[in-house]
């Protein structure tokens, strides 16, 4: 040092590697590449780290709005299936109602024939009864007409004898 002295004062001028600031330069450069290598891995490291972390995240937001898509799919064609099955209930309750109409009018119609039936028999019986009662109204005024005539132009006695075996005649013959 003492040599830097009388060259500095001898007016000799001190080269740039002599000087102390050059090689706390070069101190300063050979710590940043010796540490820089370590702190890059570092900072590499942890780059790649966040990377993994960042694709990781995306394969799982891919894989995300794919199940996203098949289950959108799936209700979709739940959905669709379910509108088709309502769609058919509906075709078959419209079918199913339609049927009962049919089968209640020909029930219906069945019942006012039968009704019908039945009031005609009735009618017949009762003109049947109606023809009965006429007819035994009829023998008996038509005996007792010929009662009278017999008893009123015949002598009584065998007016009495005619009318009496004609009356155990006539309901036999008629009947």
């Amino acid at each position: 040092m003492v040599a830097y002295a009388a060259d500095a004062a001898a007016g000799g001028a001190i080269s740039f590697w002599e000087t102390p600031e050059f090689w706390v330069l070069v101190a300063f450069v050979l710590l940043i590449a010796l540490a820089g290598r370590k702190i890059a891995r570092t900072i590499t490291a942890g780059l790649d780290s966040r990377a993994e972390t960042i694709r990781a995240r995306v394969e799982e937001a891919e894989k995300l709005r794919s199940d996203a898509q098949e289950f959108l799919a799936s209700y979709q064609r739940k959905q669709n299936d379910a509108v088709k099955e309502a769609e058919e209930i509906v075709d078959k309750a419209r079918e199913e109602a339609a049927r009962l109409a049919e089968r209640a009018a020909a029930d219906l119609e069945r019942s006012l024939k039968r009704r019908e039936q039945l009031a005609m028999d009735r009618i017949a019986q009762a003109e049947t009864s109606a023809v009965e009662q006429v007819r035994g109204l009829a023998v008996n005024v038509a005996l007792e007409a010929t009662r009278r005539v017999l008893t009123d132009n015949l002598p009584q006695d065998k007016a009495d004898g005619l009318v009496d075996d004609a009356i155990k005649d006539l309901p036999e013959k008629l009947h």
